[in-house]
């Protein structure tokens, strides 16, 4: 929307032909960068970390009115013109405005903004069928915050609205045992012929469980994260401790380690460089150790959720859960 904007994606082509991607493209709303813009990240969030300077102005019954981050100008995104930009950008499938209202968040503001996010995602809805081609697919958001029976009021709203998928989306929670209660509630209520999504959730253990849930798929910056603070997600073998998924590359302990990150892992990184070329690189703030993990990170990903598809195909999704 901001940069480069949504005009000169569509006149490159679309964004799949603008960012050299054959896949499938999934654009969020807006919803949660507004949220981000007005309370900070989801960590700094449940910490109490306040934002100095909020960029959000107004959330009204229109939509939500902010500075840009770029020039400070104003602007205004409405479900409309959010729906406008995702069908310009050509995403395969795309999600219906809301208001991803923050953990702290008491009920009755909570309440409100489910009802405003109910109101927002049926003219989203409307909007979509206006450009509606059969090229995208909308996805309903599912809020409610840990509220189990908004959430279950947000679920009968969305299983009424005829979207392709269902998303489940806004604060989960504190803990993780909160969020995984949520998220089993939301499940089970859920129209089951369709697809769900779980926004913004990405840790390995934490997919494993959402798909024990029902959920279908995933969204998260975790493994580009974890590159730009020098982060390599490895298998079980290889952990520093049984519950981080990671290898954090900056620790004196990998300076002299010239084994590459996984022996088993076919990315580039893990084929030319060592876990001591990386940590050397992290060091000296070479500007390669971040596509280098990055590269790697996002390998790992995608194998991991390959073996998952295998085992649910096998019959043997049960044993992923108990490595």
């Amino acid at each position: 929307m901001l940069q480069p904007g949504a005009d000169l994606i569509a006149q490159a082509g679309g964004l799949h032909t603008f960012m050299g991607w054959s896949g499938p493209l999934l654009t969020d709303s807006g919803g949660f960068q507004v949220f981000s813009l007005g309370h900070g990240s989801v960590a700094d969030e449940i910490k109490g970390k306040r934002v100095r300077t909020s960029s959000v102005l107004k959330i009204s019954e229109e939509g939500v009115a902010f500075k840009s981050y770029r020039d400070g100008t104003s602007q205004l995104l409405t479900p409309e013109r959010s729906l406008d930009l995702q069908w310009k950008i050509g995403a395969d499938f795309v999600v219906a405005f809301d208001e991803c209202t923050p953990y702290h968040s008491n009920r009755s503001y909570t309440e409100q903004a489910l009802e405003r996010s109910h109101r927002w995602e049926q003219r989203s809805y409307e909007r979509f069928q206006e450009h509606n081609t059969g090229q995208q697919a909308l996805y309903g958001v599912v809020q409610g915050g840990v509220y189990a029976d908004l959430r279950a009021k947000s679920v009968q709203f969305i299983n009424s609205l005829p979207c392709f998928g269902q998303a489940i989306g806004g604060s989960l929670g504190a803990t993780k045992e909160e969020m995984l209660s949520v998220v089993d509630g939301v499940t089970r209520a859920l129209d089951p012929t369709r697809p769900i999504h779980l926004l913004g959730i990405g840790g390995l253990e934490d997919i494993l469980k959402g798909v024990a849930l029902g959920v279908d798929t995933f969204d998260c910056v975790h493994p580009t994260r974890l590159a730009r603070h020098g982060g390599a997600l490895v298998p079980v073998a290889f952990r520093e401790t049984p519950t981080r998924e990671h290898l954090c590359l900056k620790r004196a302990a990998y300076k002299e380690d010239f084994r590459p990150i996984d022996p088993a892992c076919p990315c580039a990184t893990c084929q030319q460089f060592s876990r001591a070329y990386l940590h050397h690189l992290l060091k000296a703030h070479e500007v390669l150790a971040i596509p280098a993990l990055t590269l790697h990170n996002v390998t790992f990903m995608n194998r991991f959720m390959q073996d998952i598809r295998s085992a649910l195909e096998q019959g043997r999704f049960s044993s992923l859960l108990l490595t």
